[in-house]
């Protein structure tokens, strides 16, 4: 894999059991795991109904280099844009990199 392919920086984050001062679970609690440069590849959009409102489906092809401890169920924020992670697509032949198939969150 060209380096020059991996033009963005990126972070990796996954859920936390973090608890707040009175012991709750946090509900949106996330922590970092790594941040990496990737390739981000807009594959489509689409427009679909949810809870009776227009709702937008983005969805988007991550590759980064060969890593073997990111799960779906992450997600990967570049900027102000978070995209949930809901399959992971390792290259197991050559171990050169990790196709992260997501969706942004709105």
């Amino acid at each position: 894999m060209r380096a020059g392919q991996l033009n963005r920086r990126v972070t990796i984050e996954r859920k936390t059991d973090a608890k707040d001062a009175f012991n709750q679970p946090l509900p949106d609690a996330w922590e970092t795991l790594a941040t990496v440069w990737a390739s981000i590849l807009h594959k489509s959009g689409a427009e679909a109904i949810k809870a009776d409102a227009g709702a937008s489906i983005v969805q988007a092809s991550i590759r980064i280099r060969y890593r073997a401890d990111i799960t779906a169920g992450m997600r990967v924020k570049h900027g102000a844009v978070v995209y949930a992670i809901n399959a992971v697509l390792p290259d197991e032949v050559r171990r050169e990199y990790v196709d992260l198939v997501c969706e942004v969150v709105q």
